[in-house]
């Protein structure tokens, strides 16, 4: 069985390699003050989220906002919220932002939902800075019903096709793809998985939790922070977390590699900057961005959200954000969503 921990040798685009230069020849933002120093140095940061208040990229932007102005690494930081189509609204205002002392906030979700939703700009027209946090998905049933683990879950699925329904968040979002792999890392040829996944997206956690809560599904898909409270409660079962590691949130919730399937996922977000940003400037957001990810404030923020530190900066960022977009594209056929 292959494992898709996304090792791929695939070439970093010219584009996202941008930030590769930026990290190599010191550029402009050597000396003292906020953000790392010189006149390259960021005083005022506007960060965009591309999507409404109260998500995932929400809450990751209005702490990076918290840390970067009480930590004084900022003299100012604005957010601005500009939700629609999966990011991908915010990604295209992003590509005309003309203030290059601007970050936003995106993540996995946004690799998949520029595909589906075929849009002009693609990561290809911006600059990768870090890559943040992470978060692994919980796979769960509704407490009726008689899986004791993924395993069982996925056979009754290879069984009976379309008459196990699986929900989670938006179609060829993390959920989604999570849902297709299981399929795929179980035996289950590429070619079949369309026809084979009965998968039921809702926009929201709310409404998925709801089915759930009815037993109106099989099973459910969603970040960890979307159904521990029901896991907990005893309403729903935890049959396992997509994660490398166990989640402190569900800590006695097996991985899915404990249960032999070769496969981790997690629902990761980071910032990138405008296209049109020179290297210098390119150089100061990612040492901002770094300073910030370096003080305790910063670490308290992860341990209170129970998100993973993923930090990933520069070059090995603009090579992870290829990676992805290849292999999501990939699975994204798989499911049928893109051709």
């Amino acid at each position: 069985m292959g494992s898709i921990r996304r090792r791929s040798s695939l070439a970093v685009p010219a584009a996202l390699a941008l930030v590769l230069a930026a990290c190599g020849d010191g550029g402009g933002t050597d000396g003292g003050g906020a953000g790392g120093g010189g006149d390259a140095a960021v005083q005022s940061l506007q960060i965009i989220v591309p999507a409404d208040p109260g998500g995932g990229w929400d809450q990751t932007g209005r702490a990076m906002q918290q840390v970067l102005q009480d930590e004084e690494l900022v003299s100012d930081a604005q957010v601005v919220n500009v939700g629609g189509a999966g990011g991908t609204v915010g990604l295209a205002q992003l590509a005309t932002e003309t203030n290059p002392d601007t970050l936003m906030v995106m993540g996995y979700v946004m690799v998949g939902a520029i595909e589906t939703n075929q849009a002009q700009t693609t990561l290809e027209d911006v600059t990768p800075i870090a890559r943040l946090t992470d978060e692994p998905l919980v796979v769960v049933a509704p407490a009726e019903r008689p899986y004791e683990d993924v395993t069982d879950l996925i056979d009754d699925i290879r069984q009976n096709g379309q008459g196990v329904a699986v929900t989670g968040g938006s179609a060829g979002g993390a959920d989604h793809i999570l849902a297709a792999q299981l399929l795929t890392e179980s035996g289950v040829p590429a070619e079949d998985v369309a026809g084979t996944l009965n998968y039921i997206p809702y926009s929201g956690g709310g409404e998925s939790l709801a089915a759930l809560l009815g037993n109106n599904v099989n099973a459910g898909i969603s970040g960890v922070g979307e159904y521990a409270e029901q896991v907990e409660a005893g309403a729903l079962k935890a049959l396992a977390v997509s994660g490398a590691e166990r989640s402190p949130a569900l800590p006695d919730v097996p991985t899915l590699g404990e249960q032999g399937i070769d496969l981790v996922l997690t629902n990761w977000r980071g910032v990138v900057a405008p296209g049109s940003v020179d290297d210098a400037q390119a150089e100061a957001l990612t040492t901002l961005v770094t300073d910030m990810h370096d003080t305790e404030a910063w670490s308290a923020v992860l341990e209170q959200n129970n998100w993973g530190d993923a930090f990933l900066a520069g070059p090995e960022f603009a090579e992870f954000l290829s990676q992805e977009t290849e292999e999501t594209r990939e699975t994204l056929r798989t499911i049928g969503l893109v051709q």
